[in-house]
């Protein structure tokens, strides 16, 4: 049968170099085992050539010619059809079949589309400003695809093709498999083919495309990070779907819900897979067409395709999953915010470490935009020194895949700026594992400051020994004055895990304080004591008015992006 010599096609294919004519030698002993009865009912009501062979179980000979065009496909049944025509030339022909003349004169043109694929697997759709273009084979489609990624300047080792098609093509291959079911079910070559597992159309054009896709791209189709997604919709289906949710009428079983939202002009709706995807013992079928009869199955079927009668609208979209580049930054200056942060149309600060990162990462990567992450954060007028504050910034969509030398010129560019605002180190690209990396310990983390405080009486050596002698000090913090318009009024918990003071020469009121703390801990606050709200805190234990009049983070204890 034609699922036999199929097979037989492609082991030959894949031992040894055939020409072109024995390809098409060996396909069209593959056709030629096909029930060209059967063939002619589905041209008749308007199968597509690629139809015709995906209804038949042919996908894999069909793939294997992604070369060939729609007339190159129609004549190879026409040759089919010539041989049967003779043969029953004296014989009168049966309702619904065609002649091979009649079959001859079914040109498909620009305007003509299958309504059982909506011109999917004819390469025929309509583009984003609804213009109406076809193609003639799965080359000339792979070739459209491969020119809008040059158009974008993608970089890419690889890639994933994703289809999302309407779910009334599922509706309407369920009620093709019900029409040829009740018209051949005694026969011989379907009862064989029942056994087969039905392919969808929107996997013949996955399988249809890849290849020469991969061909002209120069990479291999993997699961990849660079997507290539095709979204079909069309206004008719969407529509009749809604309508008949809508009366509760035709449920349908969800097979293979994606997860995944097409988004056109026309509509914004999940993708579902309807009903099963084998031919089962007729339980299924009878769940569209409660009577088992050719009459109602035809009529069913008839009524399925006329509810469309345009093509579908092709959205493709080609996108990259967010690349994460990790690192630590300090900053040098105390009009420095570590956000963009505006108030009131006015802008706070001179520059933003996240304006000043990204905006450095985002054109080398070409990039569509980004996001700034980090480990916490300081005040505008603090300063962060030492090992730096780890960080990332996720590149939306990026045109370039990191290299180690793009990752140096991203270092050097931001370290070379004349003002010096801000610094990166120990820059890499990570994957979307970096956010373990920032959030494992996070809880945990220590921090490290050094503050130059001012108390309103002189320093002395007992002084100086009551704060060292501190450790593991745990202090209750209710949310401070300066922030309470913005975060809940709770009190917090935190420890100071030791403290160390320093005189500062020629001045007996000032003194740098040394402190390690848990993370979290409002260092401010912690000095003044915020009018009683944070207990102990340093004026406390020295039973005098302290003021913090400048802070430094010189370490933030964790281990992610330290120096390898």
């Amino acid at each position: 049968m034609a699922g036999e010599v199929a097979a037989e096609v492609n082991s030959v294919e894949g031992n040894m170099q055939l020409s072109e004519e024995q390809k098409l030698r060996l396909l069209r002993e593959a056709v030629n085992e096909l029930p060209v009865n059967a063939v002619k009912d589905l041209w008749s009501i308007g199968a597509c050539v690629r139809c015709v062979f995906r209804l038949f179980g042919l996908h894999e000979l069909m793939c294997s010619h992604p070369s060939l065009s729609i007339s190159k496909w129609c004549d190879i049944l026409e040759d089919v059809m010539r041989k049967e025509d003779v043969d029953t030339a004296d014989q009168p022909q049966k309702d619904g079949e065609l002649s091979n003349k009649q079959l001859h004169q079914e040109p498909l043109k620009e305007t003509n589309f299958c309504t059982i694929c909506l011109g999917i697997l004819q390469f025929l759709y309509n583009d984003d400003n609804g213009t109406l273009l076809k193609k003639d084979s799965a080359n000339d489609f792979a070739l459209v695809i491969a020119e809008l990624l040059k158009q974008q300047h993608h970089q890419i080792d690889s890639f994933s093709l994703e289809v999302s098609v309407p779910s009334a093509l599922a509706e309407t291959d369920q009620a093709v498999r019900l029409y040829m079911k009740n018209r051949y079910h005694h026969e011989l070559w379907f009862q064989e083919k029942a056994e087969c597992q039905f392919i969808s159309t929107k996997d013949i054009l996955k399988s249809l495309v890849i290849n020469p896709l991969q061909r002209l791209l120069g990479v291999k189709s993997s699961q990849s990070s660079f997507r290539v997604r095709l979204t079909y919709s069309h206004s008719d289906a969407l529509t009749r779907d809604g309508v008949q949710e809508r009366a509760g009428g035709n449920k349908r079983r969800k097979t293979g819900f994606s997860g995944d939202l097409k988004t056109t002009k026309e509509s914004v709706t999940p993708h579902v897979e309807s009903f099963d995807n084998h031919i089962g013992d007729g339980d299924g079928l009878t769940k569209v067409c409660p009577k088992d009869s050719q009459d109602l199955s035809c009529n069913y079927l008839m009524a399925q395709l006329n509810k469309v009668s345009k093509p579908c609208c092709l959205t493709i979209h080609c996108c990259r999953s967010p690349i994460f580049i990790g690192g630590r930054y300090l900053k040098y200056s105390r009009n420095v915010s570590q956000t963009r942060w505006v108030i009131d149309d006015e802008r706070m600060g001179e520059a933003s470490v996240e304006e000043i990162v990204g905006g450095a990462i985002l054109p080398i990567f070409q990039g569509n935009n980004y996001k700034f992450h980090a480990a916490g954060r300081e005040d505008i007028d603090v300063r962060m020194l030492g090992t730096g504050r780890p960080f990332l910034v996720e590149i939306q969509n990026a045109r370039q895949v990191p290299s180690e030398v793009l990752i140096k010129e991203i270092e050097r560019k931001i370290n070379s700026v004349e003002s010096r605002l801000v610094r990166v180190k120990n820059l890499r690209a990570v994957g979307s594992q970096g956010w373990d990396l920032m959030r494992e310990g996070e809880a945990e983390k220590q921090k490290q400051y050094t503050a130059l405080v001012w108390i309103s009486r002189p320093v002395s050596d007992e002084d100086l020994q009551t704060i060292s002698s501190l450790k593991e000090l745990k202090v209750a913090q209710r949310t401070p004055i300066r922030v309470l318009h913005r975060r809940s009024p709770l009190e917090r918990e935190k420890i100071i895990h030791w403290m160390k003071v320093e005189r500062i020469s020629g001045s007996s009121q000032y003194l740098l304080l040394h402190l390690c703390t848990q993370a979290g801990t409002y260092i401010k606050e912690f000095v003044h004591g915020d009018f009683g709200r944070t207990q102990p805190s340093v004026g406390s234990i020295l039973g005098c008015r302290t003021e913090i009049l400048q802070l430094d983070v010189t370490d933030v204890k964790m281990d992610c992006f330290q120096a390898d």
